[in-house]
């Protein structure tokens, strides 16, 4: 495949950790799906793999590799004798995401309110009180972190952990609209009450209580897709 050179920097110039051993495809495939997320990588970036290959210090093939698992989580766009870009936020994607979560999530809240089983959800509680204080510091990074391993706990604690990996390979675009989202006054500390009547009404028993929140929780940041979209129109 022919890569036609842009006229700009194809990734940031920011260093690189090198790989450690094992499956260099799969260490790369973490690494960039994170700067996509965290939108280093933006949408509608050119991306070079030779350029890859030569900042991460590995031959071609993992790039190729990871690149393909990127593609098929729908966060980079590949164009026959042409170029491969980051892709750009879909927001019908993102929607179809927000609905597969939704349905587990409310599920899973539902299985753990009717257990009566407070020891179940101890490590969520703990999660949310590390978040609370990442919160106080303004450490947003460590903020996000904490978010994704919150709802991990509560899909571990219900027993169905692979389905989190489910969700997290579509969820490519909402997270780019959720990093996009959570600087916004006030975006973190109603994350932090969600999280926090989610568990109280679990802790009481109150299921109907529970998915009421979840659900409030689940549809706080395409609610604001509009006003986003407006601020970054580059990035759709």
């Amino acid at each position: 495949m022919i890569e036609h050179l842009p006229s700009e920097p194809a990734i940031s110039k920011k260093s690189i950790t090198k790989l450690k051993r094992g499956s260099a495809s799969a260490q790369l495939h973490d690494s960039m799906r994170k700067r996509i997320i965290d939108l280093e990588l933006e949408p509608g970036q050119y991306l070079s793999r030779i350029e890859i290959a030569e900042e991460y210090g590995v031959s071609q093939t993992p790039v190729r590799d990871a690149l393909l698992k990127l593609e098929e989580e729908g966060l980079i766009d590949t164009f026959p004798q042409s170029k491969t870009e980051v892709s750009r936020i879909n927001v019908e994607h993102a929607l179809e995401t927000q609905f597969l979560r939704l349905s587990l999530e409310l599920e899973i809240t539902r299985r753990l309110a009717n257990a009566n089983d407070p020891a179940l959800i101890t490590k969520a509680h703990s999660i949310l009180a590390q978040q609370t204080a990442v919160s106080e510091a303004n450490d947003l990074d460590s903020f996000s972190r904490l978010d994704f391993d919150f709802h991990y706990a509560l899909y571990e604690a219900a027993g169905v952990p692979n389905l989190f990996a489910v969700v997290k390979a579509r969820s490519g675009h909402i997270d780019r609209l959720r990093k996009l989202n959570l600087p916004d006054p006030g975006k973190s500390s109603s994350i932090l009450d969600c999280h926090t009547r989610i568990l109280a009404a679990i802790d009481a028993g109150d299921a109907d209580t529970a998915c009421e929140v979840v659900r409030e929780h689940l549809m706080g940041t395409l609610a604001t897709v509009d006003d986003i979209r407006e601020r970054n129109p580059s990035f759709f």
